[in-house]
């Protein structure tokens, strides 16, 4: 059983109901959900003009391998009317592995951990929230460090 942590996020819609939809899709075609952060809300990330994120880092039991687990993951984001037209632009949802075992994988396509990771509080908030001690194996460092680290200006909150 392989375990991974994903983060989900979108700012169009029904950000809430976008989020749980992609936490059902990703239980059944996916794997077990181990756990789930709180979500959080912060502003856009790379193109500031947009509305707001809702964004939320879930921990997965799966049987599949990373690739396998790409594609599913980008079959769910199209399912719930994710379009890439522009990047770092509005979405419906987006998911993203942070984290695959103590995988390092660098592929066309499939890099992991997150190349950007160490730079997005957005994506170590909730991160840390439910894996604090997670060590990052490129950096060598918790989570809980790496957020220490982050220069990343954006706030981010909990979701109420």
């Amino acid at each position: 059983m392989n375990d991974a942590f994903l983060l989900t996020g979108g700012n169009m819609g029904n950000r809430e109901a976008f989020l749980l939809a992609a936490r059902q899709a990703i239980e059944q075609d996916c794997g077990r959900l181990l756990m789930a952060s709180s979500l959080y809300e912060t502003a856009a990330w790379g193109m500031q003009d947009q509305g707001p994120f809702l964004n939320q880092v879930l921990r997965i039991a799966t049987i599949l391998d990373p690739s396998a687990l790409l594609q599913n993951l980008l079959r769910i984001e199209e399912r719930l009317g994710r379009k890439r037209e522009q990047r770092y632009g509005p979405r419906t949802i987006d998911i993203d592995i942070l984290f695959f075992n103590e995988a390092v994988i660098d592929l066309p396509g499939l890099h992991i951990p997150h190349p950007r990771l160490k730079e997005r509080r957005f994506v170590l908030e909730p991160l840390n929230e439910i894996a604090p001690g997670k060590m990052h194996p490129v950096f060598h460092l918790p989570v809980s460090q790496l957020l220490l680290l982050c220069d990343d200006p954006l706030a981010v909150n909990k979701f109420s």
